[in-house]
């Protein structure tokens, strides 16, 4: 089935033009799709579309669009005035600058599409359109609209011809400020950078596009094939996440690359002066003083068991030094100090 172009129309370079058209260079692809059944009869629903007043069933191809101005108030829109609106770029595509291909941020690409040329006429300015821009290392920046919005496309040469990526403005992506405030000001230890760039050139290779398997939907396949032959799918083990703190990611970065630990030695633990700890903390004794291996407990949940035993309502596992009503125990699941609220 040949492909369906979503605009046509001219691309302008100054006083140079010649026709063209705009295609997906994505499908929807046979993905695993599923209908809202009754259970209690197996049968399909059907979404009705109705007056939301009156309750009035309509028949979607005689609805017009609205824009609500007022709440429950709507200003109706007719094709006509859509069409009063059009500006250059609903026909024509004009390159208006050419920038570096590596200065646009990868965040700012939204969706591809081919650009060829429509019809016999203008294959030679396409041409020569490519192949400038690819000795120049450079992308040209135009605007078209699609769908009633004007959309800023950025045209790179591909392979036997132009590639178009619609370009989100500023104001379609979230800050990130309040999310990264701060990362910069941790300090790195210098031999863990080290380490962790042995561990990413080691694991350095070519990008492959085949790699990209949606893993997911194949085990969701799989089930439902396997339903259907009336049989079952046993659970995948989920993978089994190491946490460790600040002190243990050089040994982590280590064992990674293979390398023997440093031996630690055991630190002997700090004393606290009697007058800055809280009543609570004072009273407190801890359950286990030195337990360091993950052998001392079968589970966490059975740690939690055991500390429920003996008096403890509510066990949550924390970082060390979160709390000062807090008593300090040993998570002798991971080795980790952590704190124990008491309620």
């Amino acid at each position: 089935m040949a492909a369906r172009p979503i605009w046509r129309g001219h691309l302008r370079l100054a006083l140079v033009s010649c026709p063209v058209a705009l295609y997906n260079a994505r499908h929807d692809r046979a993905s695993i799709r599923f209908n809202l059944i009754n259970p209690d009869t197996g049968h399909r629903i059907r979404m009705i579309t109705q007056d939301a007043e009156t309750g009035e069933e309509l028949e979607r191809r005689n609805l017009v669009k609205g824009y609500e101005f007022r709440k429950n108030q709507y200003l109706l829109l007719s094709d006509e005035d859509f069409d009063k609106v059009k500006v250059e770029s609903s026909s024509v595509m004009t390159v208006e600058k050419f920038v570096d291909g590596g200065s646009i941020d990868p965040m700012y690409y939204d969706a591809a599409y081919y650009l060829a040329p429509d019809g016999d006429a203008g294959r030679d300015v396409d041409a020569v359109l490519r192949e400038a821009i690819a000795k120049t290392g450079k992308l040209a920046l135009s605007r078209v609209v699609i769908a009633q919005r004007e959309r800023t496309v950025a045209l790179r040469p591909a392979e036997g011809g132009l590639m178009a990526h619609t370009l989100y403005e500023d104001r379609d992506l979230n800050l990130s400020a309040d999310l990264f405030n701060g990362l910069d000001d941790i300090k790195i230890d210098p031999e863990m950078v080290q380490l962790a760039t042995q561990l990413v050139e080691r694991q350095s290779g070519k990008y492959d596009a085949a790699d990209l398997e949606d893993r997911y939907e194949t085990r969701l396949r799989a089930l439902i094939e396997a339903k259907l032959k009336g049989e079952g799918l046993d659970a995948a083990d989920e993978p089994q996440i190491a946490t460790s703190n600040v002190v243990d990611l050089m040994a982590a970065l280590k064992k990674s690359l293979g390398h023997q630990a440093d031996e630690q030695p055991e630190k002997a633990p700090r004393k606290k002066a009697a007058a800055k700890r809280s009543p609570a903390a004072a009273q407190a004794v801890p359950l286990w003083r030195s337990v360091r291996h993950p052998a001392a407990a079968k589970s966490r949940i059975a740690a939690e068991e055991a500390l429920r035993a003996v008096g403890f309502r509510d066990v949550r596992w924390y970082q060390p030094r979160l709390s000062a009503e807090a008593i300090l125990s040993m998570d002798v699941i991971t080795g980790r100090l952590c704190w124990i609220i008491r309620r």
